[in-house]
């Protein structure tokens, strides 16, 4: 009896565990983040003015001399034409390649207009391309800049508001690079060599040419900043957003450093030294990364300044000093990658440019040896099938079948304990009043029977992290954002759009759009097709298992089936696929096992009350 009892307790403390982290996760937690995200809107919408017009404060490598406060500019087309923090007229230089397309601002050599266009922001066939910086004047601008350090340098070196000149090259694409230059008129000479390739990365070449009589020492530096959080970034508790970098100070033995927004905050200033390695801005898809040359040691900054409106978040990356000699010259090079967090792509960045980890861009989580794995095969089956929903299919089959061995045994176990019911019953009411000699009892019919009891349990437990490693995937990974299914589900990584109280999309009613009172709704106001299938096949699994002996926790584990479904219900619709495959695929192999015993199932039972009865 203990035996049978420690499982049925190990199955509850497992099932509630999963129930009150998947009502955290995603009821009461999405619940507080739209709070939080419609009051910050509103703080949004009664600003007026950017925090001081500049990209940096003064002390950081690139400052100003003098910032003054410009109102937000909400029209893309009046921030392109116009620079906000030096107010002249922003000549550009059209940047486009296979994956990106926008423009570099003459004033500071900015990156700061840049589409991803091989990505739509919804599945809408309308929708634009998604959007990665934006230009300074903007709500949320978001930008890289380069430039040069120097103390009392004679005409200054060039920043964020420098009048670059373009000398060379006229659009920026993989096979034609432009040439930017500036004289500080006090015999100091820059030129700018920028440079894309086919993907996401961007390499900046800067020479500096001394004419004057005297030695000069300056250091390079690079920066990626965003000018505020947008509102629906940096609030999912299983996602990093925010700061990310890989550092090692002696260039070897890197680590991986991340400092979410809110983290972020509380902590302004967070500085390492490196030699090699990269730093940036990550999103949940997107990624926004300075990388020095891998033998360079530099200094690295993640800082946060307050502003009047918004916080400005910055990654900043600044090389060794060098001095240039009269009529000498020297060269830095730095690269910036802006772009989807691709896992091949980010592999092949890896291995070209010998950067270290930076495929951990991408949060696989803390069972990274699952998640990444798991991408991978669903990637190798999509290239087979052609299509994402058919691939989980397929992974679905690949771990039963990792799994068949645990699970027959367990399977055999459960289908002896359900022919042994009549006799277990008897043990217990022979003696009931006895506990000691009832659990010796059984035991002993455990034994003659070769029986473990907690059998059962084991293939739930293993598919505990499976289901989080496939989550995780289809949670942050790009290679499923918008991956169609079959009919109705039209992205895999988003939640099952059909809802059954607008009668599965025939009435024309969003039940979204209902009130919500105190959270307990959400799932209910979400229930779509899947989670009822999911639900179903929950139910039917669980009933051809040996009944619990404990009359409370049979009650329990009878409404558990009810219980999922609704908490199931906004998952995203490719890990109810999942499961619900993967539910049929236990329900059949369990099915062929009880059979094989002579086990009584509900199956059997369904097909002799309501079919054989009638063709009788």
């Amino acid at each position: 009896m203990r035996d049978e009892n420690g499982r049925n307790t190990i199955i509850f403390v497992v099932v509630t565990a999963i129930f009150l982290i998947g009502y955290q996760f995603f009821v009461l937690g999405p619940q507080a983040e739209r709070r939080k995200a419609a009051l910050q809107a509103r703080q949004e919408a009664s600003a007026s003015v950017s925090p001081d017009g500049a990209p940096v404060a003064a002390g950081e490598p690139g400052a100003p001399a003098i910032a003054a406060p410009r109102p937000v500019v909400v029209d893309r087309a009046q921030a392109l034409a116009t620079d906000a923090v030096t107010g002249q007229q922003s000549e550009r230089v059209i940047v486009q390649t296979p994956t990106l397309k926008g423009s570099i601002s003459l004033i500071g050599g900015r990156v700061d207009d840049l589409y991803l266009t091989q990505y739509r922001e919804t599945i809408a066939a309308d929708s634009q391309p998604v959007e990665l910086f934006r230009p300074q004047g903007m709500n949320h601008a978001y930008q890289a800049l380069f430039g040069w350090t120097g103390a009392n340098v004679a005409g200054g070196v060039p920043g964020p508001t420098t009048p670059w000149r373009l000398t060379q090259g006229s659009t920026l694409t993989p096979t034609t690079p432009v040439t930017l230059t500036w004289d500080n008129g006090a015999g100091l000479r820059f030129t700018r060599v920028i440079s894309v390739d086919d993907r996401y990365v961007f390499t900046v070449r800067d020479t500096v040419a001394n004419f004057s009589p005297a030695p000069i020492t300056l250091r390079p530096w690079g920066r990626v900043e965003r000018l505020g959080v947008p509102a629906d970034l940096g609030k999912q508790q299983i996602l990093h957003e925010g700061a990310i970098g890989t550092f090692s100070e002696d260039g070897s033995g890197y680590t991986t450093t991340q400092l979410k927004y809110g983290a972020w905050v509380k902590k302004p200033v967070e500085e390492e030294q490196s030699v090699g390695g990269w730093l940036g801005i990550t999103d949940k898809y997107w990624l926004a990364a300075l990388i020095p040359g891998q033998d360079e040691r530099f200094d690295a900054g993640f800082r946060v300044r307050d502003g009047d409106a918004y916080d400005t978040y910055s990654a900043t990356m600044q090389g060794r000093e060098r001095t240039v000699r009269p009529g000498m010259q020297i060269t830095h090079e730095q690269r910036l990658f802006a772009g989807a967090k691709v896992n091949d792509v980010l592999s092949a960045y890896e291995k070209e440019l010998g950067l270290p980890r930076f495929v951990y861009a991408i949060d696989w989580g803390f069972l990274f040896f699952l998640t990444r794995p798991v991408l991978i095969t669903l990637d190798f089956f999509y290239g087979l099938l052609g299509n994402v929903g058919l691939a989980i299919l397929a992974l679905t089959v690949v771990v039963k079948l990792l799994l068949f061995p645990l699970a027959n045994k367990a399977y055999e176990s459960l289908s002896k304990m359900r022919n042994l019911q009549p006799k277990m019953e008897e043990i217990k009411a022979k003696h009931g009043k006895d506990p000691q000699k009832q659990q010796q009892e059984l035991m002993a019919l455990y034994q003659r029977e070769k029986i473990n009891p907690l059998a059962g349990c084991i293939p739930i437990l293993i598919q505990i992290p499976v289901f989080y490693a496939l989550y995780k995937v289809l949670f942050v990974t790009i290679e499923v954002r918008h991956a169609p299914f079959f009919g109705w589900i039209q992205d895999l990584s988003a939640r099952d759009p059909s809802n059954i109280w607008n009668l599965f999309g025939l009435i024309p009613w969003d039940p979204a759009s209902a009130p919500v009172i105190g959270g307990l709704l959400v799932g209910a106001l979400g229930l779509g097709v899947l989670a009822i299938v999911y639900g179903f096949t929950m139910w039917l699994q669980q009933a051809m298992n040996p009944p619990p002996p404990d009359p409370v926790q049979k009650q329990i584990f009878a409404f558990l089936p009810f219980v999922f479904t609704f908490i199931m219900a906004p998952f995203a619709a490719g890990l109810l696929v999942y499961w619900i495959w993967n539910n049929i695929l236990s329900i059949l192999q369990q099915y062929v096992i009880m059979h094989r015993f002579k086990a009584p199932n509900p199956i059997d039972g369904f097909i002799d009350k309501h079919i054989r009865k009638k063709a009788a």
